[in-house]
């Protein structure tokens, strides 16, 4: 198992080989700003023009300049995810100003690095990861992020898997490790568990800290790849056949950790599950549905209820989070980890990608091939 000391290591390594390099990563920058690469004015992307209509794949002005916290990005592979069939659907909390590129969780080369991104070690030609989640398009051949969204990715890992890891496996991570304090042999009950985040979270319990996993899934041939992703157990969603399964890997003590990204019947039958002084978190409600719950069900259970969100850790606590979406890139260079593919498309595809998303047959990431690597 990876031990947060010898991540930490790799941290402060990759801080002190990137400041003792600042000087040559400059004039190198300086020179490889006057290729034709960054005087491109147009490049192609998927652009969506009216809410609940396809994507429409056309000629876009690349920005003439980046700013100084900025690369801007040749993207190789760009990972469609449920926010972003939700934006296009006009149903996410905010609804861009269109026309509009969707896509935020991007992998390819830096094309061009603003000053303060070189001195960060972002330099031209460096494969990278990023979680666009502020500007989005990355269903184009380029985009821009900011430095703060962005990490160097290990070159032993494909474009393919690192575009497949930063936000579900970083959100698993926080919400298993930092939140809940998962340890070795603890019980972990994962709902949505065929999911891109909920194999994330499978992943992460049985591997890397080796706890003792149920996968609750919607259907008998997802329950089989959840348990070839490390579950003991994993089965489809029946409130009595939870609880009956529960009792009998748990002894009746019931589950230590709960991990929800579902909400609706799913959440509260899951709760029904938890030991006493057992952590809840809630990742998501995949459902749409928000379940109420009376704070006088807590005193019953004597349980806790703990949310986590990439997005806020983010806002208010960057350090974490880009330490954390660094644990998760170098635990997949190490072997421990490894994101699940469901399907990929080809570029001019991206609807088809939407559509399958959209209809739920995904198991894992659905990933859109934008540029040959």
């Amino acid at each position: 198992m990876a031990s947060p000391l010898s991540n930490q290591f790799c941290r402060i390594l990759r801080k002190t080989v990137l400041k003792r390099d600042v000087s040559s990563r400059l004039g190198f920058l300086h020179n490889s700003l006057s290729g034709p690469l960054r005087n491109a004015s147009t490049y192609k992307a998927a652009v969506l023009k009216e809410f609940n209509q396809p994507l429409v794949i056309e000629d876009v002005n690349a920005p003439k300049k980046i700013g100084k916290d900025e690369i801007r990005v040749k993207v190789m592979n760009c990972a469609v995810n449920a926010s972003d069939i939700m934006i296009c659907d006009g149903e996410h909390e905010t609804k861009p100003a269109l026309p509009f590129t969707p896509g935020f969780e991007v992998a390819g080369e830096i094309l061009e690095a603003g000053s303060n991104a070189v001195s960060e070690g972002f330099n031209v030609g460096d494969r990278v990861i990023g979680l666009n989640k502020d500007k989005h398009g990355g269903f184009a051949e380029q985009c821009v992020i900011s430095m703060q969204d962005a990490w160097l990715a290990p070159s032993s890992v494909t474009f393919k898997k690192c575009v497949s890891l930063a936000d579900s496996y970083a959100t698993a991570l926080i919400g298993l490790a930092r939140r809940a304090h998962l340890k070795e042999g603890d019980t972990v009950l994962i709902t949505a568990a065929a999911g891109g985040l909920g194999l994330a979270a499978v992943d992460i319990a049985s591997h890397v800290y080796r706890a003792k996993v149920i996968g609750v899934c919607s259907t008998s041939d997802k329950s089989s790849l959840v348990r070839e992703k490390g579950a003991w157990s994993a089965l489809v969603f029946n409130p009595h056949d939870l609880e009956v399964t529960v009792k009998d890997v748990t002894k009746g003590k019931g589950m230590k950790v709960v991990f929800d990204a579902v909400g609706g019947d799913v959440f509260t039958a899951a709760l029904k599950t938890v030991a006493h002084e057992g952590t809840v978190i809630v990742a998501g409600f995949a459902s749409h549905q928000v379940p109420q719950l009376l704070l006088s069900e807590l005193l019953q259970g004597s349980y806790s209820i703990l949310g986590v969100s990439l997005s806020y850790y983010r806002a208010n606590d960057p350090e974490v989070y880009r330490d954390t979406v660094q644990d998760v890139l170098d635990m997949c260079e190490q072997g421990l980890i490894s994101p699940h593919i469901s399907e990929s498309f080809d570029f001019e595809k991206v609807n088809e990608a939407m559509e399958y998303m959209r209809a739920r047959k995904s198991s894992g990431k659905v990933i859109v091939n934008i540029c040959d690597s």
